[in-house]
């Protein structure tokens, strides 16, 4: 039992950082039914993001609470505003046209920003060591065995989902999403600024993929410019499982996969990856508008 409990936790760490990179992918299909298959590489610009930040201004020093948060959230924003540079160039064109048109240009944005990066000189192919952003404390529970910076992420990560629900619901910006994802012509009409929304919803899903991305590095600090396709992957998985297009399936596909790769690790790690594909299949022979997610009616 004692075993259980402490993989669990593991698991919902690992399961918050896919929750908000989920997050991306079922709120850009939400608004504009695309799946942006480069949603991935967010998660590794910020990392990068923030291995500069750091590099530049704070050298090896070790951050206090207050500074790494700042520097999350400031790669966040940058992260942020090149997800709303490639919508507006890459994608934005593509708009009115059939939708694989625009999962081929993600896949092509996709490949090109790996490759751009790892022709940059100063990030090149090879790995990077990502700076611990805070001093990992241990402490007991019994005999679970808890990490200080795993509990920070778990809470964080919550904080965030929640704020975010909050906006959603409750703001003029989540108003105009929920209705430009209902119907984005019938929207413009009511004076919905559909092109802002779009914008705001990459801005929002690249910020979250950066701040996972920073909580994914600081766990596991290695830093290639591939790393965000497998996660992204991961994370996709978990949003259809969850029911894409809804925010809470998304969480809650998040929370599934972590949960279930940390358990099935614990047993054969080879098995953890391949596992997440066989979870989605069941999933969708069972329900196939995932956990949460309604059935669409398509229009002719």
């Amino acid at each position: 039992m004692e075993k259980f409990i402490q993989l669990l936790v593991y698991g919902l760490q690992l399961g918050s950082i896919y929750a908000l990179l989920a997050i991306g992918y079922t709120m850009v299909f939400g608004i504009i039914r695309m799946i942006n298959m480069a949603h991935g590489d967010f998660l590794m610009m910020g990392s990068y993001a923030v291995f500069f930040i750091v590099s530049l201004f704070f050298a090896d020093q070790m951050l206090g609470p207050a500074i790494a948060l700042f520097v999350i959230l400031a790669s966040a924003s940058i992260t942020g505003f090149i997800g709303v540079g490639v919508e507006r160039i890459a994608y934005k064109p593509l708009r009115n046209r059939p939708k694989i048109s625009s999962m081929i240009a993600a896949i092509g944005v996709s490949l090109f920003t790996q490759n751009f990066f790892r022709a940059i000189p100063f990030i090149g192919p090879n790995p990077r060591t990502f700076p611990k952003l805070l001093k990992d404390v241990l402490f007991f529970v019994g005999p679970i065995q808890l990490s200080l910076v795993r509990i920070v992420v778990i809470i964080l990560s919550i904080v965030i989902m929640s704020v975010l629900y909050f906006i959603i619901m409750k703001t003029t910006i989540g108003m105009e999403m929920r209705a430009a994802s209902c119907d984005k012509d019938a929207s413009s009409l009511m004076g919905v600024n559909v092109n802002r929304v779009i914008s705001a919803t990459f801005f929002i899903g690249a910020g979250l993929a950066a701040i996972s991305g920073a909580f994914y590095a600081n766990n596991y600090p290695v830093l290639t410019v591939t790393m965000g396709a497998t996660l992204g992957n991961k994370a996709f998985i978990a949003a259809v499982i969850g029911g894409i297009g809804d925010i809470r399936g998304a969480v809650l596909g998040g929370f599934i996969m972590g949960v279930i790769e940390i358990m099935i690790s614990s047993v054969y790690s080879e098995l953890a990856y391949g596992i997440s594909f066989v979870v989605l299949i069941i999933i969708l022979l069972l329900k196939p508008e995932g956990l949460l997610g309604k059935p669409m009616i398509e229009k002719v």
